[in-house]
C-alpha cells in the first residue's frame, strides 16, 4: 500500500480519524450502500459511522487543511517526472445531490445540486493523474474552497486566481494550464499571459490574423489539410476515442489575436482593446481505424517550444480527459458520490477531499511498475471480480474494488485466524457439494 499523507493542521485524534476514513474509501461502493465503510476491527459499524459523521461536520476540519496532504503528494510525484513542466487541468462538474437543503439551481431551476471546480495535477510524461490541487464547491449558501478568501465568480474568472495560487504549492516545475473550450476568451488569454502563466486551451472557430490576413481557424485547418501539412503522431491506433483505437494527426502554425475582448458591463457588451498576442495554433485530427476524422481540436497555446513540441502539446490536451476519469471514479465508477448521505455542502466537500486521497493512493499504485507491484495489482483485479482489457489490465475502478475486498479481509485476519475461518466455511461447502 502507498503511504497516506496526513493533514498537519489537525490535532492527532482527527488525523487518526482522517486516516481511517481514507482507508474506508479504498473500495468501490454500491449505489445502494454508498456510505462510509466500516472495517471489521474491534470497533462497531455504528461507531465508525458516527465518527465519520462527526469528522465531516466538524468545523475545525477545514478544507485548506484537507487539501494539504493532496498537494504534498502532488509535489512529490511531480519531482519524479522527466518533462520540464507539469499539467494542471481545470474543469467543472455537477454533483446531483438534489435532496440537500443547500443544493442550488445550476443551469436552470430544475437542475439542482452542487457545482464542483477542480484543478487536477497531471504528469506531462504520460498523462498519469497525480493529485487534485484545488477544489471549490458552489452551494446555494455560498462558495466553499480549499483556498481562503475566495469569492464566487464565473468559471473562467476562477482560473487566474488558481494560477496565481499555484505558485505557492511548492512544485519543482512550472505548470501548463489545460482548459477546455469554455475558457476560449481573448481577454483572459491576455491576463494569463501578462501574469506569466502558460496555457493550452481548446478554441472555438474564432477569427485570428494568419499570414497577415484575418482568417477563421476552420479555414486555416482546411488550408493546411489541402497542403498535406498534417502528420501522424505516434503509432497508428496509439490513442483511444470513445473506447475505440484512434490515431492523432496534427499541423502547427502561428496566429495572432489582435481583436478587442468583449465583456458585459451593466448588461451591455463592451469592447476592451488589448495588445496583440502571438500564439501557437496546434490543429489535431482524431482519426479512427478506417482513417475517418471523428474529432478535430483547435488548440491555442503560449507554451514555448523549448517546453514542448507540437506533438507533446497534442498529447497534453489528449490527457485532459483524465480529469473526467477522476470525476467518474468519484461518481459512477467507484465511490457513488451522488448517493452520499451527507446533508450539507461543507460535509460533502470534506468527504470529497478524503475520498480524493483514496484516489491518489490508487493512482500511485496503478502507475507503479515494479514486478512486486504488478503481482499485487493482478491479485487485486482477481479479488475485484472485474473483467479488464488485455491492453489495460489494471484500471483504477478495478484496483479500488480489489482493495475494498482485501483491506477488510486483512483486518478480519488480525482478529480471526485462517483455520477458524475455514471451519466456518466447511458446512457451507459440504452442503454445496452434497
Amino acid at each position: 500500500m502507498q503511504e497516506i499523507k496526513l493533514p498537519s493542521g489537525l490535532e492527532p485524534r482527527l488525523q487518526r480519524r482522517y486516516e481511517k476514513l481514507v482507508m474506508s474509501h479504498l473500495r468501490a461502493a454500491s449505489p445502494l450502500a454508498a456510505g462510509v465503510k466500516s472495517l471489521p476491527d474491534k470497533g462497531k459499524a455504528f461507531a465508525a459511522t458516527q465518527g465519520a459523521w462527526r469528522f465531516h461536520n466538524n468545523e475545525r476540519v477545514t478544507l485548506p487543511a484537507l487539501i494539504e496532504p493532496l498537494r504534498v503528494c502532488g509535489a512529490e510525484q511531480v519531482a519524479t517526472t522527466h518533462a520540464p513542466f507539469a499539467l494542471l487541468v481545470h474543469d467543472w462538474s455537477k454533483v446531483a445531490l438534489t435532496h440537500n437543503a443547500d443544493a442550488g439551481a445550476l443551469t436552470h431551476q430544475r437542475d439542482v445540486g452542487y457545482e464542483l471546480t477542480t484543478a487536477l495535477l497531471v504528469s506531462a510524461d504520460d498523462g498519469a493523474p497525480l493529485a487534485p490541487m484545488e477544489l471549490h464547491c458552489r452551494t446555494a449558501d455560498g462558495f466553499l474552497s480549499t483556498r481562503t478568501h475566495v469569492r464566487e465568480v464565473s468559471h473562467v474568472d476562477q482560473i487566474l486566481p488558481t494560477m496565481n495560487a499555484s505558485r505557492d504549492w511548492g512544485l519543482s516545475k512550472p505548470l501548463l494550464h489545460v482548459i477546455d473550450r469554455e475558457a476560449d476568451s481573448v481577454g483572459h488569454f491576455r491576463k494569463w499571459h501578462q501574469s506569466g502563466h502558460k496555457f493550452l486551451v481548446r478554441a472555438d472557430d474564432r477569427q485570428v490574423l494568419w499570414n497577415r490576413q484575418r482568417t477563421r481557424l476552420s479555414a486555416i485547418r482546411r488550408a493546411l489539410g489541402r497542403g498535406r501539412h498534417f502528420r501522424q503522431v505516434g503509432e497508428k491506433g496509439g490513442a483511444s476515442y470513445q473506447g475505440r483505437p484512434a490515431t492523432l494527426f496534427l499541423a502547427e502554425t502561428e496566429v495572432v489575436l489582435d481583436r478587442a475582448a468583449k465583456k458585459k458591463i451593466n448588461k451591455r457588451s463592451t469592447a476592451i482593446p488589448g495588445v496583440a498576442l502571438k500564439l501557437r495554433l496546434v490543429l489535431v485530427q482524431v482519426r479512427d481505424a478506417a482513417d475517418r476524422t471523428v474529432a478535430t481540436w483547435l488548440l491555442l497555446s503560449n507554451a514555448p517550444r523549448e517546453w514542448a513540441t507540437s506533438e507533446q502539446l497534442a498529447w497534453c490536451y489528449y490527457w485532459r480527459w483524465n480529469i473526467e476519469t477522476y470525476f467518474k471514479l468519484l461518481k459512477t465508477h467507484g465511490m457513488h458520490l451522488e448517493q452520499w448521505r451527507q446533508e450539507t455542502g461543507p460535509a460533502v466537500a470534506r468527504r470529497l477531499l478524503v475520498a480524493s486521497m483514496a484516489c491518489v493512493v490508487v493512482w500511485q499504485l496503478q502507475h507503479t511498475d515494479t514486478p512486486q507491484a504488478r503481482e499485487f495489482k493482478d491479485a487485486l483485479v482477481r479479488l475485484s471480480g472485474r473483467q479488464t482489457k488485455a491492453d489495460n489490465p489494471h484500471t483504477a475502478p478495478a484496483l479500488l474494488a480489489g482493495l475494498g475486498v482485501l483491506l477488510p479481509m486483512l483486518a478480519l485476519l488480525e482478529h480471526t485466524d485462517l483455520d477458524t475461518l475455514k471451519e466456518f466455511v466447511k458446512p457451507l461447502l459440504f452442503r454445496a457439494s452434497g
